[in-house]
């Protein structure tokens, strides 16, 4: 029974990409003509999911230099993407959050996904939207029920 419950999570996984290679993401052209580097924009997505960090961790999250998370964090505070803030426990260390501003630009990614999930939806009768939620809900309630600790590699 293992195989045959092995064989399905890799047909969706398999369908899955199918999906992705046949859906060609939009990209807001407006990304096209942002001045972020790749790094920059690791650093806003590890802070839009840890909420704060300090220097180190992102330094270690990114397995980057001290120095260089620094440098790059500085030139995203010049951009107001993100905010720099003494810790409030203890003020020799630095914490860094997204800004409004930055929340702004990582949520537009947010939204991409959100309209190529409606792309995908659009076309299905009624009945098979139907059935395409009731596996959202599963998924759903299976993720909520066991709030799986990260992956390797993955930040929280």
């Amino acid at each position: 029974m293992p195989q045959d419950r092995d064989g399905k999570v890799k047909r969706i996984l398999e369908l899955a990409e199918a999906i992705y290679d046949n859906l060609s993401p939009r990209i807001p052209t407006e990304w096209f003509s942002s001045d972020l580097t790749v790094t920059q924009l690791r650093v806003l997505l590890v802070l839009q999911a840890t909420g704060q960090s300090r220097m180190s961790d992102i330094a270690s999250k990114l397995e980057i230099a001290l120095p260089t998370a620094t440098g790059i964090v500085d030139k995203l505070v010049r951009k107001g993407l993100v905010v720099r803030e003494a810790d409030i426990q203890d003020r020799r260390l630095v914490i860094t959050r997204l800004s409004a501003s930055g929340r702004e630009l990582i949520n537009g990614l947010w939204i991409s996904g959100q309209i190529q999930m409606e792309r995908l939806l659009d076309g299905l009768a009624a009945e098979q939207l139907e059935k395409a939620a009731e596996v959202a809900e599963m998924l759903l309630e299976n993720v909520s029920r066991t709030k799986p600790e990260s992956c390797e590699g993955e930040v929280r």
